[in-house]
């Protein structure tokens, strides 16, 4: 029995050092990265030093590990104006104390895995966009001191599993959408079998049990009934801008609170949580000889394999080897790749399902275009408009939860363009089996810019026609940079972007998002440019960077496409911009750029674009102009009326004629 109990002991030890040397790398670190690579736009490159092979993030901006350097005790990325989604993975971070994310552009909901963070003192998610509920997990912070959510998109009511929050001194829950009373007392019970899931205690009590609560602050909500007795030592700015039962000329107009109730109901609770049901006793019994022979050739077994285990992490943490990447999760790992649907993200877009996509696309079959990423599908909706399904091409092992959400957030950005010139989004298909992720869009009958100036005739797009789409696409971006907030851009602006209507209209369609999305599935973290991709290379793709002045510098190589027929990149020329370079600055050889194939153009039109496409692309982004002012030089330099194109520009061939 000496040797039994020895081995037991033996076999504790091996696994304190297992978990010892693995936790870190394993836990922590994914959790760090997995948050990263959720973060879209990181202006400031706050996160550049977050190396995802680096056993030790201690180093990393924003994190402070403990002494031992062996967990992660703060993370504090505030006023960075970083744009991306709060991952489930956070609640790995089993030592965090401090979670600072103030002021910057956060999507998305809170996840309820926040809640698992038994040591968190701070948890500040002020000033972003996070939407949803507030998780009534939040009440699982037993350490929590301070709780700051003001000033986002939150809704639904206010959890009274917060009450359970014993240490928090302040609650900053200002300038949301929540809803229903300010919970004081109790709340209804919950059954006996679900008591301690959210929290320790097994009533779950409202605010009224927070005893160290000093700041609250609850103004400028939709919250009803009556400021419960216990909080009436809180100011009354802290209950200013509700709907709140009080005569108080601070509180909500009538007509803005109209409609607006107490929630009921509790949030549906996780089943997958339930805890085991208790097992009756049973009398002990005494063991037989063999059946404590048996127990220990079984535990001598179990222990060898722990030694093995142990020889093989103290292996691993000695040559510190690489950490799993967490894009390049295998399909044997899929459990580990939650899924987080923003309902409230998505509640305003029209979600189709396969079937009906599948018959009015004549079972995908009528392809209109394709490309590594996505394939393009024409399509007639039954008693409706015609569509183009754009599907992306990607299979369901390679689909993470963060993908996910990028999906659903340009899902969203799509569906608040509203303009003549941007493409309308009708709405999307989501499903697992099988596995698709689909944008639908109105479709235009004409086919792409690119198509008519490289493959289509020529003759079709005269240059009154080319004006108006030159301003068409100039209003459509300044529509989308000035008039939108945040603004939006595209990611690859060229001729492919631009679909036309039967009457040549132009519509703005960002096909090309798919590519910022599957990037985020693969190590591509290489410098990102602000000119904009202008030039498509042999075997490669020059970086475009997603902002304002890379489409403006984008939009100018767009201009010279139209002007000249001539694609962005040939093998003759090379980049377009370096051919045209020797003809923008010179009139008497300005009609050169000019597409041969038009008959009539008109000198001055061309000198304006030129001196627009001068300044789209100067090399310093900061002394590029606006779309604003773009728009207003060629709105009011050139004109697009029928009358113009009948009487110039033969002329100012036989000029060049005369020169040459």
């Amino acid at each position: 029995m000496r040797t039994f109990a020895s081995f037991q002991l033996l076999c504790l030890v091996s696994g304190v050092l297992f978990v010892a040397c693995e936790s870190f790398a394993s836990k922590e670190v994914w959790a760090l990265t997995t948050f990263k690579e959720a973060i879209y736009e990181d202006p400031h490159l706050v996160l550049s030093n977050w190396n995802s092979l680096d056993v030790d993030p201690c180093g990393w901006t924003g994190i402070t590990c403990s002494l031992s350097r062996d967990h992660v005790l703060k993370i504090n990325i505030s006023g960075s104006s970083i744009r991306g989604f709060l991952v489930p993975d956070l609640g790995q971070l089993s030592f965090l104390q401090e979670l600072i994310l103030h002021g910057n552009k956060l999507l998305g909901i809170i996840p309820e895995e926040l809640g698992l963070l038994k040591y968190l003192r701070i948890l500040d998610l002020g000033m972003n966009e996070l939407t949803g509920p507030i998780p009534p997990e939040l009440g699982n912070l037993t350490s929590v001191v301070k709780i700051n959510l003001q000033s986002n998109g939150l809704s639904g009511r206010l959890p009274p599993e917060l009450g359970n929050l014993a240490y928090l001194e302040e609650l900053h829950l200002d300038r949301n959408k929540l809803q229903g009373t300010l919970p004081a007392n109790s709340y209804t019970k919950l059954p006996s079998n679900l008591h301690g899931m959210y929290a320790s205690n097994s009533n779950l009590t409202g605010l009224c049990r927070s005893s160290q609560l000093k700041v609250a602050d609850f103004s400028f909500n939709f919250f009803v009934g009556n400021i419960p007795k216990c909080l009436e030592y809180l100011p009354r700015s802290s209950f200013q801008g509700n709907c709140l039962q009080k005569e108080d000329p601070k509180q909500r107009p009538v007509e803005l609170c109209a409609g607006v109730s107490p929630s009921k109901g509790h949030p549906g609770v996780n089943p997958k949580n339930k805890p085991a049901k208790d097992v009756p006793k049973h009398q002990e019994t005494s063991k037989p000889a063999w059946l404590l022979a048996l127990e220990i050739v079984t535990g001598t077994m179990v222990c060898s394999l722990f030694l093995v285990a142990v020889f093989t992490a103290l292996q691993r943490c000695n040559s510190k080897s690489s950490i799993i990447i967490p894009w390049k999760k295998s399909a044997s790992e899929k459990d580990h790749i939650a899924v987080y649907i923003d309902s409230e993200m998505l509640k305003d877009v029209v979600r189709f399902n396969r079937q009906e996509l599948e018959v009015a696309c004549e079972d995908f079959s009528n392809i209109i275009g394709s490309s590594p990423d996505s394939l393009v599908y024409k399509g007639t909706m039954k008693g409706g408009p015609e569509i183009a399904v754009i599907s992306l091409c990607i299979k369901e092992e390679h689909w993470t939860g963060y993908l996910e959400l990028y999906f659903q957030r340009e899902v969203t950005d799509l569906a608040r363009l509203n303009h003549e010139n941007a493409a309308k989004l009708l709405g999307y298909c989501s499903e697992s089996t099988p596995f698709t992720r689909m944008l639908v869009f109105e479709y235009a009958s004409n086919g792409t810019l690119y198509e008519h100036l490289h493959y289509g005739e020529g003759c079709q797009l005269s240059w009154t026609r080319r004006m108006k789409i030159v301003i068409g696409i100039a209003r459509g971006l300044k529509y989308f940079h000035t008039e939108l907030e945040p603004p939006f851009t595209i990611s690859e602006l060229n001729s492919s972007a631009v679909y036309l209507t039967e009457d040549f209209l132009p519509k703005l369609v960002d096909f090309e998002s798919w590519k910022t999305i599957l990037a985020r599935s693969e190590k591509n973290s290489g410098s990102i440019s602000s000119q904009g991709a202008i030039c498509v290379l042999p075997n490669s793709m020059e970086a475009r960077h997603l902002d304002v002045k890379g489409n403006v510098y984008a939009f100018g190589i767009l201009l010279l496409e139209i002007i000249s027929g001539r694609p962005p990149y040939c093998k003759d020329k090379g980049c377009l911009i370096e051919w045209a370079k020797d003809y923008l600055e010179l009139p008497e050889v300005m009609p050169y750029v000019v597409d041969p194939e038009l008959k009539h153009f008109s000198y001055d039109d061309l000198k304006v674009l030129c001196d627009v496409v001068n300044l789209c692309t100067h090399p310093e982004p900061t002394k590029r102009p606006s779309m604003q002012e773009i728009c207003t030089m060629l709105e009011s330099r050139i004109d697009t009326s029928v009358s113009i194109e009948l009487k110039a520009s033969s002329l100012a061939w036989a000029e060049l004629a005369l020169s040459s």
